[in-house]
This record gives structure tokens, sequence and C-alpha cells, in this order.
């Protein structure tokens, strides 16, 4: 398949890199087609393992008791995946953990990776599943330790004949050339990046030749994100463009895609990235406001971001990047509503407006339709544009935890407008007392929106 590649399958006391660890190794080596070297361990991993991993494994806590330390089995284990490409089933867990673990030792794991998932997915695309459950079941492969390191490279080594099979020996290499190539970064970047770049969430910016970045994204998989900027076809030009320039990359890692949001727009609008249109928004919005009363006219009145305050919010109705795309937003609620285009303030005059000429008008402005009711059809006709008020008595924090980094933090919010995130309560008692300038920002407004419309957050009154 590859000139130089090793099956590897990890058990492990759980699921995240940080806090679990190792607690079996199964490999076969292959070099120009042929089996070298096989190899499997358990390894102790210095912790408890629970009933329910051992359930899944069956590897109990008195099977790793006298078992080799992970620092006692690395250098063997590097040497057998020198030079090779790490090919495992979802690689992103096996090459997760063995990074953790070599870096708890000082060492910074460099290792071309291809994923059997992916692999199966490409070649078999007429298929849903392609885990290993359902490969085995697929292709009617014998596994004798499912969950067992060894079992489940067995699973793949049979799984990788079958398709050589079924698709010739050079589509197979063919398909796992191009999942090699797609992981590859373009002629210019530090090929390193790849062994540094998370897969986490978080933010990243593609930078030219000088420190205002070209380009500002957020992904839930930063590397997995960055790569597809390099993979793409680039069916538009600014694709294209941006790959081109791209001479440096940085990141910053989130605890969860919430803060990745967050910290993507604070960032475009501070930096204004030539190449994020969307989120820079260099012109002010403006917002219709209600009148008070049934009488007052005209009954809407055009105010701009900076004069929208916390106590007005829930009297504005929609956002617009110019007066006239406001204009134009408020005359096609007019005509869909019946409604009277002078007492909107769409028209000067007395007597009869123009719409209601057309019949499209009940007559507000000349005495056919009484104030109050003419009021209460605007106010159903602009509900779904409605901005809310803030519901809280007082600030507001979201809880988004991160088993990878290992830490929680909270994002604080005062009337829609994003204060900062916390890690401790130090922090978090210095924004409790934090006073807030109110500057309205609606990507700000429609992210936190959208997360408290999500039974997940965790949130919490300061």
């Amino acid at each position: 398949m590859l000139p130089a590649y090793v099956l590897l399958d990890l058990e492990t006391t759980g699921a995240t890199p940080v806090k679990d660890r190792i607690t079996e190794i199964g490999l076969v080596r292959y070099e120009n087609g042929m089996e070298v070297k096989r190899w499997q361990t358990l390894v102790n991993p210095e912790m408890h393992i629970s009933a329910f991993i051992e359930g899944i494994t069956g590897i109990d806590n008195t099977m790793v008791k006298d078992a080799p330390l992970f620092t006692e089995v690395a250098h063997e284990l590097l040497e057998y995946l020198h030079g090779a490409v790490l090919c495992a089933h979802n690689v992103r867990f096996d090459h997760g953990f063995l990074k953790s673990e070599f870096k708890r030792l000082g060492i910074s794991l460099r290792q071309k990776v291809l994923c059997t998932v992916k692999l199966s997915r490409r070649l078999y695309p007429e298929h849903k599943s392609h885990g290993l459950d359902a490969i085995i079941a697929r292709h009617g492969i014998h596994c004798g330790a499912r969950h067992r390191a060894m079992g489940d490279v067995e699973v793949m080594e049979a799984f990788l004949d079958i398709a050589a099979a079924e698709h010739g020996v050079q589509q197979l290499q063919a398909a796992a050339q191009e999942l090699l190539k797609s992981q590859s970064l373009p002629v210019g970047l530090d090929p390193k990046l790849l062994d540094d770049m998370p897969e986490g969430p978080g933010v990243y910016l593609f930078y030219g030749d000088n420190e205002l970045p070209l380009y500002v994204g957020k992904s839930v998989n930063i590397r997995a994100r960055v790569l597809s900027h390099f993979n793409s076809d680039h069916a538009r030009a600014q694709g294209m463009r941006i790959t081109q320039e791209v001479k440096h990359v940085e990141w910053m890692e989130t605890a969860g895609e919430f803060g990745a949001l967050l910290l993507e727009a604070r960032l475009i609008k501070e930096r204004q990235p030539i190449h994020n249109r969307q989120l820079r928004r260099e012109r002010q919005l403006c917002s219709w406001q209600l009148s008070e009363t049934a009488l007052q006219a005209p009954l809407l009145t055009l105010v701009n971001q900076d004069e929208m305050q916390p106590e007005t919010l829930g009297h504005l109705y929609g956002t617009y990047r110019t007066k006239r795309q406001a204009i134009g937003a408020l005359r096609q609620i007019a005509e869909a509503n019946n409604l009277c285009s002078q007492w909107l303030g769409l028209e000067t005059g007395k007597g009869p407006c123009f719409s209601h000429q057309l019949k499209r008008c009940k007559g507000i402005c000349c005495g056919q339709e009484a104030p109050e009711l003419h009021y209460l059809r605007l106010k159903q006709a602009l509900i779904s544009h409605q901005l809310k008020s803030w519901p809280y008595p007082s600030k507001l924090g979201i809880r988004e935890t991160s088993d990878t980094l290992g830490k929680s933090v909270i994002h604080v919010f005062e009337h829609w407008c994003y204060l900062g995130s916390v890690e401790d309560e130090a922090e978090l008692d210095s924004m409790r007392s934090t006073r807030l300038a109110f500057s309205f920002d609606i990507d700000t407004y429609k992210l936190l929106l959208k997360e408290l419309g999500k039974s997940r957050a965790k949130t919490l009154l300061l």
C-alpha cells in the first residue's frame, strides 16, 4: 500500500489523551508490501482502569499491574514507527494518545498518519458505516479478540487484503497517496506546523509578508480546517488567492466552538483582515425604533448603532448596513401587511397615501382605520425582526469546558455585549465589578442568542 507503514491500535483507560493513558499497544510494520515486524505489549497506565473500560477491552488492573510503563517501551515503539506512516482506524484517537504520552517524556512525535476509516469511505462510498464492527460485518472478517490491540490490528490487515483484491493494489495505493497528500502544506510553509497544529477548537490566522493577517478563521479542528484550505479545488478565486499569499500560520486554542466563534469575531473586527468581509462590518448598522404610542408620527425612526442603548433594544427592529437597505426592507413589510407608508415615515404629505390609492393600505391616513389597530398590526408585522431586551438582572456567564486542554472557561456577557473570558475565580470577581461601556454588536448578539437556545449551554448569573 505504501513503502513503509505501521498498522497500530491502542487500548486506553478512556477517551481523553490529556488525562487517560494507554493500556495496550499492538502493531505490525510493513515495508515494500511485506510484514517485517509484529509487536504487542500491555502497558501499566499508572492509573485505575474503570469497570466500564474493563468491560469493553477485557483488560483489568491485575493484568497491567506488572506490565512495563510507557516510558519503558517508548524507545522501542519509536523504532517501529521510524520512517513509516502510522495507520490506524480513526487515527486521530491513537495519534493523539501517542503524542500525549511522548509529550510527557519531553518528546515531540512527528509522524505522517493515515486513517483507515477515511480509506474505507474512499474505497466503499456506497456504505454508510465504516467502523471496525461495520467492516467486520460487511466483509465477513473473523476477529478473535475484538477491542484488544492486536485483534483490531488484524482486522485492519484483513480489510486491506480484501480491498486490494476487490479494487486492485494500484487503486488502493492511489487512494492512500491521495489521503496522505491531503495532509501536506504548500511549499513555503514550514512542514513542522503539522506536528504542532492542534486538532481541537480554536482560531487560526493566515499571514502574508507583513504583520497584518490575510485571513482569520475558526474551527472545531484547527489542523483539519487549515489543511482543507490548501487541499481544496478552490472553486472561488478568493480561496486560491489566500493560499497563494500565505507565508505564516498562527493559531489560538479555545475551550470549545463557542469560544472560537467569539474570538474569531473579535479578531476580525480588531485586525481587519482583507479576506474577511462578512464580519469586518466597517460601516455602522442601523435599526428601526418603534414609537411608544399609536398616535406618534412617524411610527418608526431609524437609529444608528452608536445610538442604541440597553433599555431601547426591545423597541428596535432589524439590523441593516445602510439606510437604503433599511427603507427597502420596511417597504416590503408595509406592502405585505397593508400598512400606511405615511404613518411609517416612508412618504410625506396629507390625505390618502399612495398605497391606499392602490388598495394596499387600510386607510389610517384617511380615517378608515383606527390608529390603535394599525399600530397593533405594525407590531405584529415587525415581531420576527424584533431585537431582544437583555433578559437577565445582571451579567451572565456561559461555561465551556475542554477535556483536551484540561481547563474550564467562563465567557461573560452583559446586555448582549461580550466582556471577555476568564479561567479562575480572581478573574471572575474582577469581571463582576467591571462596568459596561455599552456598544451593540450584531455578531455577538446572534452568537449569544444561538448559544442560549442550546439546551447544553451552562449559564450562571454573576
